[in-house]
Protein backbone atom coordinates (compact mmCIF):
# COMPACT_ATOMS: atom_id res chain seq x y z
CA UNK A 1 0.00 0.00 0.00
CA UNK A 2 2.89 2.44 0.88
CA UNK A 3 4.54 1.94 -2.25
CA UNK A 4 1.33 1.92 -4.35
CA UNK A 5 0.47 5.11 -2.38
CA UNK A 6 3.67 6.91 -3.02
CA UNK A 7 3.23 6.12 -7.17
CA UNK A 8 -0.29 7.79 -6.82
CA UNK A 9 0.83 10.65 -4.68
CA UNK A 10 3.71 10.88 -7.55
CA UNK A 11 1.77 11.03 -10.30
CA UNK A 12 -1.07 13.52 -8.67
CA UNK A 13 1.62 15.87 -8.12
CA UNK A 14 3.50 15.45 -11.16
CA UNK A 15 0.56 15.54 -13.08
CA UNK A 16 -0.80 19.02 -11.59
CA UNK A 17 2.37 20.31 -12.21
CA UNK A 18 3.06 19.55 -15.72
CA UNK A 19 -0.20 20.34 -16.94
CA UNK A 20 -0.59 23.64 -15.77
CA UNK A 21 3.46 24.12 -17.40
CA UNK A 22 2.75 22.80 -20.58
CA UNK A 23 -0.80 24.21 -20.64
CA UNK A 24 0.82 27.64 -20.17
CA UNK A 25 3.12 26.69 -23.72
CA UNK A 26 0.02 25.18 -25.44
CA UNK A 27 -2.08 28.15 -24.40
CA UNK A 28 0.55 31.07 -25.73
CA UNK A 29 1.54 28.45 -28.91
CA UNK A 30 -2.39 29.26 -29.83
CA UNK A 31 -2.38 32.62 -29.08
CA UNK A 32 0.01 33.57 -31.55
CA UNK A 33 -0.98 31.00 -33.90
CA UNK A 34 1.55 28.19 -33.67
CA UNK A 35 0.44 24.41 -34.18
CA UNK A 36 0.90 21.64 -31.44
CA UNK A 37 1.17 18.53 -32.64
CA UNK A 38 1.55 16.68 -29.56
CA UNK A 39 0.33 17.27 -25.64
CA UNK A 40 1.99 14.52 -23.85
CA UNK A 41 2.49 13.41 -20.12
CA UNK A 42 5.52 11.78 -19.92
CA UNK A 43 8.15 10.96 -22.15
CA UNK A 44 9.35 8.25 -25.07
CA UNK A 45 6.81 5.71 -26.30
CA UNK A 46 3.02 6.57 -26.64
CA UNK A 47 0.92 4.47 -24.32
CA UNK A 48 -2.48 6.36 -24.75
CA UNK A 49 -4.51 9.20 -25.73
CA UNK A 50 -6.80 11.10 -28.03
CA UNK A 51 -6.42 13.17 -31.31
CA UNK A 52 -8.15 16.43 -31.43
CA UNK A 53 -7.61 18.63 -34.05
CA UNK A 54 -4.28 19.05 -35.03
CA UNK A 55 -3.10 18.02 -31.44
CA UNK A 56 -2.84 14.32 -29.92
CA UNK A 57 -3.03 14.26 -26.36
CA UNK A 58 -1.28 11.60 -25.13
CA UNK A 59 0.44 9.75 -21.90
CA UNK A 60 3.79 8.52 -22.88
CA UNK A 61 6.09 5.41 -20.99
CA UNK A 62 8.06 7.48 -18.57
CA UNK A 63 6.61 9.88 -16.27
CA UNK A 64 9.34 11.93 -15.12
CA UNK A 65 7.71 15.42 -16.89
CA UNK A 66 6.29 15.77 -19.66
CA UNK A 67 6.47 17.75 -22.89
CA UNK A 68 4.12 20.40 -25.54
CA UNK A 69 5.71 19.50 -29.49
CA UNK A 70 4.99 22.30 -31.59
CA UNK A 71 5.42 22.98 -35.41
CA UNK A 72 8.83 23.45 -36.79
CA UNK A 73 10.05 23.34 -33.18
CA UNK A 74 13.63 21.87 -33.09
CA UNK A 75 13.58 21.67 -36.96
CA UNK A 76 16.64 24.15 -37.81
CA UNK A 77 17.52 22.80 -41.75
CA UNK A 78 18.10 25.66 -44.07
CA UNK A 79 15.60 25.53 -47.21
CA UNK A 80 12.71 23.98 -45.56
CA UNK A 81 9.00 24.86 -46.20
CA UNK A 82 8.07 27.15 -43.62
CA UNK A 83 4.29 27.50 -42.89
CA UNK A 84 2.35 30.54 -41.19
CA UNK A 85 1.46 28.56 -38.53
CA UNK A 86 5.35 27.09 -37.61
CA UNK A 87 6.84 28.33 -34.79
CA UNK A 88 10.22 29.22 -36.38
CA UNK A 89 7.64 31.64 -38.71
CA UNK A 90 7.50 33.66 -35.73
CA UNK A 91 9.20 36.40 -34.51
CA UNK A 92 11.64 36.47 -31.58
CA UNK A 93 8.93 37.90 -29.12
CA UNK A 94 6.71 35.49 -29.72
CA UNK A 95 8.56 32.61 -29.59
CA UNK A 96 10.04 34.14 -26.10
CA UNK A 97 6.51 34.29 -25.24
CA UNK A 98 5.39 30.33 -25.89
CA UNK A 99 8.62 29.35 -24.22
CA UNK A 100 8.77 31.29 -20.90
CA UNK A 101 5.26 30.80 -20.36
CA UNK A 102 4.88 27.50 -19.18
CA UNK A 103 7.41 28.71 -16.04
CA UNK A 104 5.65 31.56 -15.70
CA UNK A 105 2.60 29.26 -14.89
CA UNK A 106 4.23 27.50 -12.79
CA UNK A 107 5.04 30.25 -10.96
CA UNK A 108 1.23 31.24 -10.93
CA UNK A 109 0.17 27.94 -9.60
CA UNK A 110 2.32 28.55 -6.51
CA UNK A 111 1.00 32.02 -5.81
CA UNK A 112 -2.45 31.21 -6.65
CA UNK A 113 -1.91 27.87 -4.13
CA UNK A 114 -0.28 29.68 -1.46
CA UNK A 115 -3.11 32.60 -1.41
CA UNK A 116 -5.82 30.05 -1.13
CA UNK A 117 -4.12 28.91 1.79
CA UNK A 118 -3.53 31.84 3.45
CA UNK A 119 -6.86 32.69 2.71
CA UNK A 120 -8.53 29.25 4.31
CA UNK A 121 -5.95 29.82 7.20
CA UNK A 122 -2.57 28.19 7.42
CA UNK A 123 -1.31 26.72 10.96
CA UNK A 124 2.42 27.24 11.69
CA UNK A 125 5.39 27.09 14.34
CA UNK A 126 4.73 30.47 16.28
CA UNK A 127 8.80 30.36 17.07
CA UNK A 128 9.22 30.34 13.06
CA UNK A 129 8.18 34.17 12.52
CA UNK A 130 10.04 35.79 15.57
CA UNK A 131 13.12 37.14 15.98
CA UNK A 132 15.90 34.93 16.30
CA UNK A 133 16.88 35.23 20.09
CA UNK A 134 18.62 31.90 21.24
CA UNK A 135 16.37 30.24 23.87
CA UNK A 136 18.04 27.24 24.51
CA UNK A 137 21.91 25.87 23.25
CA UNK A 138 21.76 21.86 23.12
CA UNK A 139 24.82 20.31 25.42
CA UNK A 140 27.96 19.29 23.85
CA UNK A 141 26.93 21.20 20.33
CA UNK A 142 28.88 23.35 17.58
CA UNK A 143 27.17 26.39 19.50
CA UNK A 144 27.79 25.41 22.65
CA UNK A 145 31.81 24.86 21.89
CA UNK A 146 31.18 28.51 19.65
CA UNK A 147 30.18 29.86 23.15
CA UNK A 148 27.12 31.10 21.99
CA UNK A 149 25.09 31.90 25.19
CA UNK A 150 21.09 32.20 25.93
CA UNK A 151 19.66 35.71 25.02
CA UNK A 152 22.02 36.04 22.12
CA UNK A 153 20.66 37.58 19.45
CA UNK A 154 21.64 35.94 15.65
CA UNK A 155 21.68 39.23 13.53
CA UNK A 156 23.50 37.89 10.78
CA UNK A 157 25.11 34.67 9.18
CA UNK A 158 27.94 35.02 6.77
CA UNK A 159 27.36 38.27 6.61
CA UNK A 160 23.61 38.23 5.52
CA UNK A 161 21.01 39.57 7.73
CA UNK A 162 18.70 37.09 8.88
CA UNK A 163 15.49 38.78 11.05
CA UNK A 164 13.28 35.32 11.68
CA UNK A 165 13.93 31.92 13.14
CA UNK A 166 12.70 30.20 9.63
CA UNK A 167 15.52 32.36 7.74
CA UNK A 168 18.61 31.46 10.58
CA UNK A 169 17.54 27.18 10.15
CA UNK A 170 17.42 27.58 6.44
CA UNK A 171 20.83 29.65 6.61
CA UNK A 172 22.39 26.95 8.90
CA UNK A 173 20.31 24.04 7.35
CA UNK A 174 22.15 24.25 3.92
CA UNK A 175 25.68 24.42 5.18
CA UNK A 176 26.64 21.37 7.09
CA UNK A 177 30.09 20.40 8.05
CA UNK A 178 31.20 24.21 7.55
CA UNK A 179 32.74 27.38 9.08
CA UNK A 180 29.90 30.01 9.44
CA UNK A 181 30.42 33.04 10.98
CA UNK A 182 27.64 33.83 13.54
CA UNK A 183 26.77 37.66 14.21
CA UNK A 184 25.20 38.28 17.00
CA UNK A 185 24.08 41.00 19.77
CA UNK A 186 25.33 40.30 23.78
CA UNK A 187 24.24 43.23 26.26
CA UNK A 188 23.74 45.79 23.35
CA UNK A 189 27.22 44.61 22.31
CA UNK A 190 28.21 43.61 18.82
CA UNK A 191 29.58 40.01 18.70
CA UNK A 192 30.86 37.97 15.57
CA UNK A 193 31.34 34.15 16.45
CA UNK A 194 33.16 31.83 14.22
CA UNK A 195 31.28 27.89 14.14
CA UNK A 196 31.27 24.62 12.59
CA UNK A 197 28.23 23.11 11.85
CA UNK A 198 27.76 19.61 12.18
CA UNK A 199 25.19 17.47 9.82
CA UNK A 200 22.46 15.33 10.62
CA UNK A 201 19.94 13.52 8.82
CA UNK A 202 20.20 11.67 5.44
CA UNK A 203 19.78 15.62 3.63
CA UNK A 204 23.26 16.12 6.04
CA UNK A 205 21.15 19.18 6.98
CA UNK A 206 23.85 21.82 9.29
CA UNK A 207 23.30 22.01 12.59
CA UNK A 208 24.63 24.31 15.09
CA UNK A 209 22.38 22.90 18.31
CA UNK A 210 20.80 26.98 19.09
CA UNK A 211 17.25 27.12 19.39
CA UNK A 212 14.51 29.46 19.65
CA UNK A 213 11.91 29.69 23.01
CA UNK A 214 10.08 26.58 21.56
CA UNK A 215 7.08 26.09 23.54
CA UNK A 216 5.18 22.57 23.76
CA UNK A 217 1.54 22.02 22.58
CA UNK A 218 -0.04 19.01 22.72
CA UNK A 219 -1.20 17.82 19.66
CA UNK A 220 -2.57 14.36 20.52
CA UNK A 221 -3.79 12.65 24.25
CA UNK A 222 -3.47 8.33 23.77
CA UNK A 223 -6.80 7.22 25.24
CA UNK A 224 -6.52 5.82 28.82
CA UNK A 225 -3.09 7.68 29.18
CA UNK A 226 -1.46 9.74 32.04
CA UNK A 227 -1.88 12.60 30.07
CA UNK A 228 -5.99 11.93 29.85
CA UNK A 229 -6.60 11.21 33.49
CA UNK A 230 -4.77 14.59 34.25
CA UNK A 231 -7.41 16.40 32.29
CA UNK A 232 -4.44 17.47 29.02
CA UNK A 233 -6.21 18.32 25.92
CA UNK A 234 -5.11 18.61 23.07
CA UNK A 235 -4.23 22.24 21.43
CA UNK A 236 -2.93 23.21 25.38
CA UNK A 237 0.53 24.39 25.61
CA UNK A 238 2.77 23.34 28.49
CA UNK A 239 4.57 26.00 30.09
CA UNK A 240 5.75 24.88 33.63
CA UNK A 241 6.89 22.06 35.31
CA UNK A 242 6.61 22.15 39.20
CA UNK A 243 6.76 25.45 38.23
CA UNK A 244 9.45 25.78 36.63
CA UNK A 245 9.79 27.09 32.93
CA UNK A 246 9.77 24.32 30.26
CA UNK A 247 10.46 24.68 26.46
CA UNK A 248 10.27 22.02 23.81
CA UNK A 249 13.44 20.35 24.20
CA UNK A 250 13.63 19.84 27.94
CA UNK A 251 9.53 18.99 28.48
CA UNK A 252 10.33 15.24 26.90
CA UNK A 253 13.87 15.00 29.60
CA UNK A 254 11.93 16.24 32.19
CA UNK A 255 9.09 13.55 32.08
CA UNK A 256 11.95 10.85 31.59
CA UNK A 257 13.42 11.36 34.09
CA UNK A 258 10.36 11.26 37.13
CA UNK A 259 8.59 7.98 36.39
CA UNK A 260 5.76 7.32 38.79
CA UNK A 261 6.71 10.93 40.55
CA UNK A 262 3.72 13.13 40.71
CA UNK A 263 4.09 16.30 38.33
CA UNK A 264 1.83 19.70 38.02
CA UNK A 265 1.94 20.72 34.54
CA UNK A 266 1.05 24.74 33.83
CA UNK A 267 -0.54 25.21 30.65
CA UNK A 268 -2.06 27.65 28.98
CA UNK A 269 -5.72 26.87 27.66
CA UNK A 270 -7.87 29.00 25.80
CA UNK A 271 -6.11 31.73 27.34
CA UNK A 272 -6.35 30.62 30.67
CA UNK A 273 -3.90 29.04 32.77
CA UNK A 274 -4.90 25.58 34.75
CA UNK A 275 -2.33 23.50 36.92
CA UNK A 276 -2.86 19.61 35.80
CA UNK A 277 -1.27 16.85 38.05
CA UNK A 278 -0.05 13.89 35.88
CA UNK A 279 1.83 11.02 36.85
CA UNK A 280 4.73 9.37 34.37
CA UNK A 281 3.81 5.72 33.36
CA UNK A 282 6.90 3.93 33.73
CA UNK A 283 7.69 2.08 30.77
CA UNK A 284 11.39 0.36 30.73
CA UNK A 285 13.61 2.78 32.45
CA UNK A 286 12.27 6.31 31.75
CA UNK A 287 8.49 7.82 31.99
CA UNK A 288 5.88 8.60 29.11
CA UNK A 289 2.82 10.06 29.60
CA UNK A 290 0.96 9.08 26.67
CA UNK A 291 1.11 12.46 24.22
CA UNK A 292 1.61 13.65 21.17
CA UNK A 293 3.86 16.81 21.33
CA UNK A 294 4.29 19.49 18.61
CA UNK A 295 5.67 23.55 19.18
CA UNK A 296 3.11 25.85 19.95
CA UNK A 297 1.69 26.73 16.48
CA UNK A 298 -0.52 29.68 15.19
CA UNK A 299 -2.99 29.53 12.45
CA UNK A 300 -2.90 32.79 10.37
CA UNK A 301 -5.89 34.02 8.64
CA UNK A 302 -5.98 36.87 6.03
CA UNK A 303 -8.45 38.43 4.23
CA UNK A 304 -8.71 38.58 0.07
CA UNK A 305 -6.13 40.84 -0.96
CA UNK A 306 -3.99 40.67 1.97
CA UNK A 307 -4.02 36.83 1.27
CA UNK A 308 -2.67 37.38 -2.00
CA UNK A 309 -0.41 40.27 -1.02
CA UNK A 310 1.19 37.84 1.36
CA UNK A 311 1.65 35.25 -1.28
CA UNK A 312 3.25 37.38 -3.35
CA UNK A 313 5.84 38.09 -0.18
CA UNK A 314 6.24 34.27 0.19
CA UNK A 315 6.89 33.30 -3.06
CA UNK A 316 9.33 36.37 -3.59
CA UNK A 317 11.31 35.26 -0.51
CA UNK A 318 11.13 31.46 -1.65
CA UNK A 319 12.40 32.78 -5.03
CA UNK A 320 15.25 34.42 -3.41
CA UNK A 321 16.23 31.40 -1.24
CA UNK A 322 15.92 28.76 -4.48
CA UNK A 323 18.79 31.45 -6.38
CA UNK A 324 21.14 31.40 -2.60
CA UNK A 325 20.61 27.86 -2.54
CA UNK A 326 22.16 27.59 -6.02
CA UNK A 327 24.50 29.76 -5.38
CA UNK A 328 25.85 27.73 -2.31
CA UNK A 329 25.77 24.78 -3.57
CA UNK A 330 28.01 26.00 -6.85
CA UNK A 331 30.65 27.41 -4.42
CA UNK A 332 30.65 24.43 -2.07
CA UNK A 333 28.75 25.80 0.57
CA UNK A 334 25.93 23.35 0.48
CA UNK A 335 25.61 19.59 0.04
CA UNK A 336 24.33 17.90 -2.85
CA UNK A 337 23.02 15.51 -0.58
CA UNK A 338 19.96 18.07 0.07
CA UNK A 339 18.73 17.79 -3.30
CA UNK A 340 15.87 16.07 -4.28
CA UNK A 341 15.18 13.56 -6.98
CA UNK A 342 12.21 11.62 -8.79
CA UNK A 343 11.77 9.06 -5.68
CA UNK A 344 12.63 11.78 -3.04
CA UNK A 345 9.59 14.00 -4.47
CA UNK A 346 7.23 10.97 -4.70
CA UNK A 347 7.80 10.09 -1.04
CA UNK A 348 7.27 13.52 0.53
CA UNK A 349 4.42 13.88 -2.34
CA UNK A 350 2.96 10.76 -0.63
CA UNK A 351 4.04 11.96 2.63
CA UNK A 352 2.00 15.41 1.94
CA UNK A 353 -0.74 13.07 0.89
CA UNK A 354 -1.57 11.74 4.11
CA UNK A 355 -1.47 14.90 5.68
CA UNK A 356 -4.49 16.36 3.96
CA UNK A 357 -5.24 18.47 1.05
CA UNK A 358 -3.68 21.00 2.52
CA UNK A 359 -0.41 20.18 2.78
CA UNK A 360 -0.65 19.01 -0.51
CA UNK A 361 -1.60 22.08 -1.84
CA UNK A 362 1.39 23.60 -0.21
CA UNK A 363 3.62 20.81 -1.43
CA UNK A 364 2.70 21.47 -4.80
CA UNK A 365 2.95 25.00 -4.23
CA UNK A 366 6.52 24.58 -3.21
CA UNK A 367 7.71 22.44 -5.96
CA UNK A 368 5.80 24.61 -8.88
CA UNK A 369 7.64 27.17 -7.78
CA UNK A 370 10.87 25.86 -7.72
CA UNK A 371 9.93 23.74 -10.92
CA UNK A 372 8.83 27.39 -13.02
CA UNK A 373 12.51 28.47 -11.67
CA UNK A 374 14.75 26.12 -12.35
CA UNK A 375 12.83 25.39 -15.91
CA UNK A 376 14.46 29.31 -16.75
CA UNK A 377 17.84 28.06 -16.34
CA UNK A 378 20.21 28.46 -19.42
CA UNK A 379 20.06 24.59 -19.97
CA UNK A 380 20.02 23.78 -23.40
CA UNK A 381 17.26 21.05 -23.06
CA UNK A 382 15.29 23.56 -20.67
CA UNK A 383 13.34 26.16 -22.02
CA UNK A 384 15.73 28.32 -20.28
CA UNK A 385 18.80 27.11 -22.73
CA UNK A 386 16.62 27.70 -25.44
CA UNK A 387 15.86 31.41 -24.34
CA UNK A 388 19.38 31.87 -23.90
CA UNK A 389 19.85 30.92 -27.42
CA UNK A 390 17.10 33.95 -28.30
CA UNK A 391 18.61 36.27 -25.99
CA UNK A 392 22.14 35.39 -28.41
CA UNK A 393 20.44 35.68 -31.34
CA UNK A 394 18.81 39.09 -30.31
CA UNK A 395 22.20 40.61 -29.60
CA UNK A 396 23.86 39.55 -32.64
CA UNK A 397 20.61 40.42 -35.02
CA UNK A 398 20.57 37.13 -36.88
CA UNK A 399 19.88 33.43 -36.61
CA UNK A 400 22.07 31.03 -34.86
CA UNK A 401 23.58 28.51 -37.67
CA UNK A 402 21.60 25.15 -37.76
CA UNK A 403 25.07 23.49 -37.03
CA UNK A 404 25.23 24.93 -33.97
CA UNK A 405 21.88 24.98 -32.75
CA UNK A 406 22.33 20.91 -32.79
CA UNK A 407 25.25 21.15 -31.08
CA UNK A 408 23.76 23.18 -27.98
CA UNK A 409 20.66 20.81 -28.27
CA UNK A 410 23.53 17.80 -27.83
CA UNK A 411 25.37 19.11 -25.34
CA UNK A 412 22.02 19.69 -23.60
CA UNK A 413 20.78 15.99 -23.72
CA UNK A 414 23.97 15.19 -21.94
CA UNK A 415 23.81 17.27 -19.09
CA UNK A 416 20.50 16.74 -18.79
CA UNK A 417 20.66 12.73 -19.03
CA UNK A 418 23.70 13.69 -16.15
CA UNK A 419 20.83 15.34 -14.18
CA UNK A 420 18.49 12.90 -13.95
CA UNK A 421 21.12 10.33 -13.27
CA UNK A 422 22.75 11.86 -10.28
CA UNK A 423 19.81 12.95 -9.02
CA UNK A 424 18.30 9.69 -8.80
CA UNK A 425 21.54 7.96 -7.58
CA UNK A 426 21.50 11.04 -4.79
CA UNK A 427 17.95 9.52 -3.78
CA UNK A 428 19.25 6.05 -3.61
CA UNK A 429 22.28 6.93 -1.45
CA UNK A 430 20.11 9.12 1.06
CA UNK A 431 18.70 5.94 1.72
CA UNK A 432 21.61 3.52 1.80
CA UNK A 433 22.96 1.99 5.56
CA UNK A 434 25.33 4.24 6.84
CA UNK A 435 28.34 2.43 6.26
CA UNK A 436 27.64 2.22 2.41
CA UNK A 437 26.93 6.16 1.71
CA UNK A 438 31.33 6.54 2.24
CA UNK A 439 31.40 4.29 -0.79
CA UNK A 440 29.58 6.68 -2.76
CA UNK A 441 31.74 9.41 -4.91
CA UNK A 442 29.30 12.58 -3.93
Amino acid sequence: MTILGTIVAFLIVFGILVFVHEFGHFFMAKLVGVKVEVFSFGYGKRLFGLRKGDTDYRVSLIPMGGYVKLLGEGMFEKGRPISPDDFMAKNRFERFLILVMGSIMNILLAIVLVAILNLVGVTVPEYQQQAPVIGWVDPGSPAERAGLLVGDEILEINGRAVKTWSEVEIAVGSRPEKEILVTIRRGGERLQVPLKTDKITRYEMGYAGFRAHILTQVMMVNPGSPAEKAGLQPGDVILAVNGEPVFFYNFVKRIEENPEKPLVLTVERQGQRLDLTVVPRKEGNVGKIGILQGAKSVTRKYPFFAALGQSLRENARNTFLVFNFLKDLFTGQASTRQLGGPIEIASLSHAAMKMGLLAMMSWIAIISLQLGILNLLPIPVFDGGQIFVLMIESLIRRDLSPKMREIWMQIGFVIFVFIIVFVILNDIVKRLPSGWKSLIPF
